[in-house]
């Protein structure tokens, strides 16, 4: 039988309508979670995501602010938004919007986001409670998603051997992270491979469940994937497509027709990981709200 379907925006309906629910709840308190967003330049891809947080944020009940920014923008210029953002009592979250233009350090401007509004969960110091176990942080957008995907599929992860092709800051080393933590969504024997990686096959036929993050469309066939395996794929690429009306369609890191053939259970592309991403942001935003003083 073919793979069973992850259906990634179902589930984050649900983690979606959960945060509506505690916006309902913090209004109580005379609070309204706010996001801002900033954007650097005129990327396309980054355009549309912009635009889907903030209809997101809007739909959610709460505050949503996007700051556009020019590509010529300075490091120095970007920074003291940032700083601005920082003390404004109106905003709980913020998020800049990778890619930046190459005059702009994104480590240094990722430090300069006070942690405890750093709902992308890039800060060093986020990253850091992470990696020790720790939850009063902020876990990274996607890796949390594909974690809650894995929970609420039923999936079991004890014990089981899981795969990450990707190793970025972004997916791949928190991802790892996760799931070999200590806890009852996780306890996985973890391997991560990458660009170096010799015998890429032979790791990710030895998996349970395979994440894939490497940014290369339909790098992964059937043939590298253990009969049974729970794949999750990570990737959104533009690959052109003349039938389609835009000129090119979503593909995702993996071959899906011949992976589906193999897999127990995967994520479609669109439709997977990528509304799960999103819904997570919204969750983060809404606990920085939360953690507000009375």
């Amino acid at each position: 039988m073919p793979a069973e379907l992850i259906d990634g925006r179902a589930i984050a309906r649900k983690i979606r309508a959960d945060v509506a629910e505690r916006v309902k709840k913090l209004a109580a308190r005379g609070i309204k979670p706010g996001l801002a967003v900033v954007l650097v330049g005129d990327d396309p891809a980054s355009e549309v995501y912009v635009n889907a947080k903030g209809k997101a944020t809007e739909e959610a009940g709460m505050y949503s602010l996007t700051i556009r920014l020019e590509a010529d923008t300075s490091q120095s210029e970007l920074l003291a938004g940032v700083e601005a953002l920082n003390d404004d009592p109106r905003i709980h979250g913020i998020l800049v919007q990778m890619p930046l233009p190459k005059q702009i350090d994104p480590d240094f401007i990722i430090r300069s986001v006070d942690p405890r509004k750093d709902v992308d969960g890039f800060h060093p110091m986020n990253v850091g409670k992470m990696l020790v176990g720790e939850r009063d942080g902020f876990i990274p957008c996607t890796p949390a998603g594909i974690q809650v995907l894995l929970k609420e599929s039923g999936v079991q992860t004890s014990g089981k051997n899981c795969v990450i092709i990707g190793r970025s800051n972004i997916v791949g080393k928190p991802m790892a992270a996760l799931l070999m933590q200590n806890n009852p969504d996780a306890n996985c024997t973890v391997t991560v491979c990458h660009s170096h990686t010799k015998d890429l096959a032979d790791h990710t036929r030895s998996a349970d469940i395979l994440i894939v993050a490497a940014g290369r469309a339909g790098m992964v066939n059937g043939d590298m994937v253990k009969k049974g395996a729970v794949v999750i794929d990570v990737g959104t690429n533009r690959v052109e497509d003349k039938k389609a009306k835009s000129g090119f369609r979503l593909q995702g890191d993996v071959d899906f027709e011949s992976v589906r053939k193999v897999a127990s259970r995967m994520t479609p592309v669109p439709g997977g990981v990528g509304p799960m991403t999103i819904a997570m942001l919204m969750a983060n935003t809404v606990r920085a709200a939360e953690m507000t003083p009375e």
